[in-house]
């Protein structure tokens, strides 16, 4: 794998934290030029900075707030104008949340849905021309919720299966022009999406809910995102329990609702008891 990716131009979302930031360091030790959106300006700079000194890579930060058409249409435009191309978009920029429905103010739902699906149009709607030329990769970062459904993460299912949706079209859409599409699933990942995962009014919990010592860190994860854009991949499941909840729920889903309860049962302050 190594070279493959050299020189290559990656537009990264939400690369100031967690898997973004991991996948920035990861496409930076191949050799990739980053694109690297984010809200927080002042950390992605620094970022950018600190990879090129790393790596011997060009790094630009793009202040960019993915719900805002407009911030995305001026990223892939800085994009293109400082590097000509661009070969492989990770749209990455995510919110979660953690609230039973029937307590939840419909604001948060709206708000996941601008951020982890309306992101994703945004930037692939504006960045298609160029991934189009490049025969390039288009990668959204979802979730096992795209496949299941998760207790007081309503809003947070719903937007990754809508990603789910959107993606698999769009990759029937480009079955023969060459763009790979390619659809990222982690599973339960140690990063700081549960500390900013919404509550029902909207605020921000704060703390995780669950142990997150035994999850697969966000360099794991990005490590398998850059093989999977390496070999073209079309889904990456990437753990045993994940692709096992998948399995099931296709062919057990009520026995997979049963198992489901009694896990989210088990979170620190859990909503279903």
């Amino acid at each position: 794998m190594s070279g493959t990716l050299r020189n290559k131009t990656v537009v990264i979302t939400g690369a100031s934290s967690g898997i973004g930031l991991a996948c920035a360091e990861a496409f930076a030790r191949q050799g990739a030029q980053l694109v690297l959106g984010a809200r927080r300006y002042v950390t992605l700079c620094e970022i950018a900075q600190s990879l090129e000194r790393q790596y011997g890579i060009r790094a630009l930060a793009v202040q960019c707030d993915v719900t805002k058409e407009a911030d995305c249409e001026a990223l892939i435009r800085q994009a293109t104008t400082t590097f000509g191309v661009i070969d492989v978009l990770v749209n990455n920029a995510g919110l979660s949340m953690r609230a039973l429905f029937a307590n939840l103010d419909l604001a948060v739902l709206r708000r996941l849905m601008d951020v982890n699906f309306w992101g994703t149009v945004h930037c692939t709607k504006y960045a298609m021309e160029a991934l189009l030329q490049s025969k390039g990769t288009v990668v959204a970062v979802s979730s096992i919720a795209g496949f299941r459904g998760l207790p007081g993460r309503t809003g947070y299912a719903a937007s990754k299966f809508a990603i789910h949706g959107f993606m698999e079209s769009l990759r029937v859409e480009n079955l023969k022009t060459g763009l790979h599409v390619m659809v990222v699933c982690p599973g339960f990942t140690a990063s700081n999406i549960r500390q900013t995962a919404l509550d029902a009014m909207g605020g921000e919990h704060g703390e995780t809910s669950m142990d997150e010592t035994k999850m697969m860190t966000a360099e794991e994860v990005a490590e398998r995102i850059v093989q999977g854009v390496v070999l073209r991949k079309r889904t990456l499941v990437m753990t045993r329990q994940g692709r096992l909840t998948v399995l099931m729920n296709k062919l057990f889903p009520a026995w997979v609702d049963k198992q489901v309860y009694k896990l989210f049962a088990k979170e620190k302050n859990p909503l279903v008891k």
